[in-house]
């Protein structure tokens, strides 16, 4: 089996504040999201990682080559027309079938059923409450797929689709991207689901597999209570610091310095971080940066960033200064 995964597309999503780090290098409770996508692949036999990349591509292939045991392969997606596009890109080395994963989701789930279903292809869902913020799986009563609906306004779901799919039956995906890219684009874009959508409908099987846990990192609004879960679930890095107050759970990485502040809870610290004088909650934090005098909550900060004197809630990309008055 090969796995591809898009990290281009229209479609997918990165922090702002991040845009020169590469999606699967981006950290959540000290780890990079790559890494928990990789914990998943135990116990499948991968012959091939087919990475589709944007503008950052010698990023992505120096540290996948580096990190991965697995053979890898690096495509560009040069023009940026939706996540049915990124996929075809990979279709002239695709000798297999694939697992398609996009990595803005760290996700819970026993990919070993791979090796056991009958079914064309799976695709993997989550229950949610708040449906109308998502793609929602409709299943027959076999548990089979019948339609892909984008954020419906009734319920007529509540299966979230969260980015991963298992397709044994390669030739339909291909004809089901063949018919979606000779279609008018939606909203500007290419949907895959609208070449699985083809799939069913031309008589192709897609199990619906329901996942244990699933984290959105792929989005501002969901990434600190992503953090905060993951930290809680056995993510969390404790060091004490003389005259430092520690509010359990936090990831505090090496080479981070604390002087007389009040850290956490739910905070990430990346190596090379200064922190003096300062409280610190429900936050990431990128390397290098310095925060002095500060009060911060609810924040996502990149590298090397630097506050003096500021209180409240901020996104701030790398290499900003922010001094309060």
């Amino acid at each position: 089996m090969q796995v591809i995964i898009p990290l281009a597309g229209k479609g997918t999503r990165l922090r702002p504040h991040t845009h020169l780090v590469p999606k699967p290098m981006l950290k959540v409770a000290g780890r990079p999201v790559m890494d928990y996508v990789m914990d998943r692949l135990e116990g499948l036999d991968v012959s091939e990682l087919i990475f589709i990349t944007g503008h950052l591509k010698e990023q992505v292939e120096a540290y996948a080559r580096a990190r991965y045991r697995y053979p890898s392969r690096f495509i560009e997606q040069k023009v940026q027309d939706g996540t049915a596009g990124a996929v075809n890109l990979a279709r002239p080395f695709v000798k297999e079938p694939v697992l398609i994963i996009f990595v803005d989701t760290v996700f819970e789930a026993d990919l070993t059923l791979i090796n056991r279903t009958r079914a064309d292809g799976i695709i993997w869902a989550k229950e949610v409450e708040d449906y109308q913020r998502f793609g929602v799986v409709v299943t027959d009563a076999d548990g089979y797929m019948t339609k892909i609906v984008e954020k419906p306004s009734t319920p007529i779901s509540k299966l979230a689709n969260i980015g991963l799919y298992y397709i044994k039956d390669t030739a339909a995906l291909w004809a089901g991207i063949d018919h979606t890219l000779a279609a008018p684009a939606n909203k500007g874009e290419y949907y895959l689901t609208d070449a699985f959508q083809h799939m069913i409908e031309h008589g192709r099987k897609i199990l619906t597999a329901e996942v244990g846990g699933w984290y959105d990192c792929g989005k501002l609004d969901t990434l600190l209570e992503s953090n905060e879960i993951l930290l809680k679930t056995g993510g969390a890095r404790r060091r004490e610091f003389p005259g430092v107050t520690i509010h359990d759970p936090v990831y505090i990485e090496d080479g981070v310095v604390i002087e007389s502040s009040e850290i956490g809870p739910n905070v990430t610290l990346e190596a090379g971080t200064r922190v003096r004088n300062s409280r610190i909650e429900h936050a990431m934090v990128g390397q290098g940066c310095v925060i002095a005098d500060s009060a911060v909550h609810h924040s996502l900060l990149g590298n090397r960033v630097q506050l003096k004197g500021v209180k409240g809630a901020m996104t701030l990309g790398d290499d900003c200064e922010v001094v309060g008055g």
